[in-house]
C-alpha cells in the first residue's frame, strides 16, 4: 500500500482549471529521470479530475494499478494517489483529514486563489508519511487489525495447547469441572460438527 501524492487545489465553478493550493509527492519509487515526468502527470491528472468532481461529492478514479481519490468540500477539493491496495474508506477519511486541517490553518483564504502555490505545507508532507499506513488514517481499520491480531493470538494458543500431545477429549473427561451432563454435551456437540464439516 503506498500513497504516492496528496493535493489540495480550488475547484472553481466557472469551469477553468483548478488552482493548485498545496502538494506533497513521494516518487522516490519511479526511475530517477522518470520522477520529473511523473509529476507533472500527477498535477495534471489531479486538475483532470479535479474540475470534473462536483461540489459535494466524492470519486475515485482507476488509471492501471493506481487509484485517484477526490473529495470536493465546497470548491476546496483534496485529492490523493494511492495504489489499488490502499483502502477506499481509509483514503476518503485521509482526504477529509488534510481538509479539516487545510481549513483550520488557512481559513477562507483560498477562495481568493488566483494562480498555483508550490510552497510546500509541512502539515502535508508529514500526512504523506504518516499515512503510508491507512490505519493511522482510518480508526476503525486500525481497531478491525487489533481485533484480527487478538484472534490469531487466541488461535496460537489453542494450537500451542494441542500440540503439546494432549487431546481435549481427555482433558474433558479428567475434568472436575464439569459434571456429567456437560461432558455428554461436549461429545453430542463434537459428533454434530463432524457431520457438518464432512465435504
Amino acid at each position: 500500500m503506498k500513497i504516492t501524492a496528496l493535493l489540495v487545489l480550488k475547484c472553481n465553478p466557472d469551469g477553468s482549471d483548478p488552482v493548485v493550493l498545496a502538494t506533497a509527492m513521494d516518487v522516490s519509487h519511479f526511475g530517477y529521470f522518470q520522477r520529473s515526468s511523473v509529476k507533472e502527470f500527477i498535477l495534471f491528472v489531479a486538475r483532470t479530475v479535479g474540475k470534473r468532481t462536483p461540489p459535494g461529492q466524492r470519486q475515485s478514479v482507476q488509471h492501471e494499478e493506481y487509484k485517484v481519490h477526490s473529495y470536493n468540500r465546497n470548491g476546496l477539493c483534496a485529492m490523493g494517489f494511492m495504489d489499488d491496495h490502499y483502502p477506499v474508506r481509509s483514503s476518503f477519511s485521509l482526504l477529509n483529514q488534510v481538509l479539516d486541517e487545510y481549513q483550520k490553518n488557512f481559513g477562507e483564504s483560498w477562495r481568493t486563489a488566483q494562480a498555483d502555490n508550490m510552497q510546500p505545507w509541512p502539515y502535508l508532507n508529514e500526512a504523506l508519511n504518516k499515512y503510508q499506513d491507512p490505519a493511522e488514517a482510518d480508526k476503525l481499520l486500525k481497531i478491525q487489525r487489533e481485533l484480527d491480531e487478538t484472534k490469531i493470538i487466541l488461535h496460537k494458543t489453542i494450537d500451542s495447547v494441542l500440540a503439546r500431545g494432549e487431546k481435549l477429549d481427555s482433558l474433558v473427561e479428567k475434568s472436575s469441572d464439569l459434571s456429567a451432563a456437560s461432558q455428554m454435551f461436549y461429545k453430542q456437540a463434537k459428533k454434530t460438527n463432524q457431520c457438518c464439516t464432512i465435504l
